[in-house]
């Protein structure tokens, strides 16, 4: 069953190597491969976060926001591009073995990380349409370290009897990070000469 952590490793910055088919739904169409850049920010104590991932090759930007239901103890993933502005359809799971259903069933392994074992397999199952067709959505996680995971996606035109995998990302740290904007505090040093009973206090700056 998964918990509110499971998305922890994802958290900070990657790069990421793509290669993705040029048609969804055709299994002879070509694979193209290019670079990008991801992002991922925590929410709601881990319970929650927020990635964007900037796609020059395509011209376009995407965004996912994943939460966590404490009560079904399963992730719901929200896709969103740039070019439409719009959520697609979410895909539910957790790291678990899933079936098309998005039942979990047994023989799930498990990954050691912070805060006690993790499962080192996620699927995730929703339904969407693409070019007009209804399809089956999958996402799959896995590979996943500190250092680097998988993400796949694969669609089912037949109700999830058979799967075609048409995108795959593999997110690496980059060598040098930049600076994250989230909110911290400063310490502001006395003034020189100030007397010890009337030191300052930490000023706290949200950049």
């Amino acid at each position: 069953m998964s918990g509110p952590h499971d998305f922890d490793f994802f958290h900070g910055e990657w790069e990421v190597r793509h290669r993705r088919r040029t048609d969804f739904l055709d299994p002879g169409s070509q694979w193209e491969e290019f670079a990008s850049t991801a992002v991922c920010r925590p929410l709601f104590d881990g319970a929650a976060n927020i990635d964007e991932i900037d796609m020059p090759h395509l011209g376009a930007k995407g965004l996912t926001l994943r939460l966590f239901d404490p009560e079904t103890r399963q992730w719901s993933l929200n896709w969103a591009s740039s070019r439409s502005g719009r959520l697609f359809p979410p895909v539910i799971g957790g790291f678990g073995t899933y079936d098309g259903d998005g039942d979990e069933v047994e023989g799930a392994g498990v990954r050691e990380g912070s805060g006690g074992p993790r499962r080192d397999r996620g699927e995730f199952y929703g339904d969407d349409v693409h070019d007009g067709r209804n399809v089956r959505a999958r996402f799959i996680w896995s590979g996943i370290s500190g250092a680097s995971a998988r993400w796949e996606q694969a669609f089912s035109s037949d109700g999830g009897r058979t799967w075609l995998t048409n995108w795959v990302m593999d997110f690496t740290r980059p060598s040098v990070t930049r600076p994250v904007a989230y909110p911290v505090t400063q310490r502001i040093a006395p003034p020189e000469g100030a007397r010890p009973e009337s030191s300052q206090k930490a000023v706290s700056e949200t950049p």
